[in-house]
C-alpha cells in the first residue's frame, strides 16, 4: 500500500490542498480547539490565497499524498536555518493507521538528507496526545513550548519537537 507524493504547483493542486485542509481540520481539531478557531485558522493558513502566498512568497513546499489515484492528505515544509520545518502534515481520517504517515515521513527524511540539513522540526498542539506519541515513536523529542498569538483573540499553544539526524557524510550535527 504505497503512496505517491506529488509536488503542489498548479492552481488545481492548491485547491485540492485547501479542500483537504477544510475537511481534515474540521474533523480532527474539534476535540482540541473551538470550531471558531478552526474556521479562523483554515481561512488564515489553509485557504487557497494563504497556500498560494506560502508557496510563492514564503518558501513553503506543499505535497499532496496520493494513494490509489486519490489525494488522502498533504504536507508542507520549508527549509530554514539549516533545518527542515515540517509546517503541516495531515492524513484523512479513513486513511490513518495504514503506514501512510510513515512513508511520508521517510520522504521528508530523504528530502532533509538530500539538502544536507541537520534536523526536522515541527510544532504540535500540546493537547494533541496522539500526534505527539507518533512523533516520539519516529524519534522526535520536545525541545520547548511556544504560545503564538495568531490574531482574532486566538493562540496556538504548542510543543516544538525536533529530530536530529545524520548528514549525508555520516556525521551528526549538535
Amino acid at each position: 500500500m504505497k503512496i505517491m507524493l506529488l509536488h503542489v504547483n498548479t492552481e488545481e493542486d492548491i485547491a485540492e490542498v485547501a479542500r483537504l485542509a477544510a475537511e481534515i481540520w474540521r474533523e480532527y481539531y474539534v476535540s482540541l480547539i473551538t470550531i471558531e478557531q478552526i474556521e479562523y485558522m483554515i481561512g488564515k493558513f489553509q485557504a487557497v490565497p494563504a497556500i498560494t502566498d506560502q508557496i510563492y512568497h514564503q518558501g513553503y513546499e506543499y505535497y499532496l499524498i496520493h494513494h490509489d489515484g486519490f489525494a488522502i492528505g498533504y504536507m508542507s515544509s520549508r527549509q530554514e536555518e539549516g533545518k527542515l520545518f515540517l509546517s503541516k502534515f495531515y492524513i484523512g481520517k479513513k486513511h490513518r493507521g495504514r503506514s501512510y504517515a510513515s512513508q511520508a515521513m521517510a520522504f521528508l527524511e530523504q528530502l532533509r538528507k538530500d539538502r544536507n540539513l541537520s534536523h526536522i522540526w515541527l510544532t504540535v498542539n500540546r493537547d494533541n496526545e496522539s500526534s505527539i506519541a507518533i512523533y516520539e515513536r519516529k524519534g522526535f523529542r520536545t525541545v520547548r513550548e511556544q504560545i503564538a498569538d495568531i490574531g482574532n483573540g486566538f493562540v496556538m499553544d504548542d510543543f516544538i519537537m525536533e529530530k536530529e539526524m545524520e548528514l549525508g557524510n555520516g556525521s551528526l550535527l549538535e
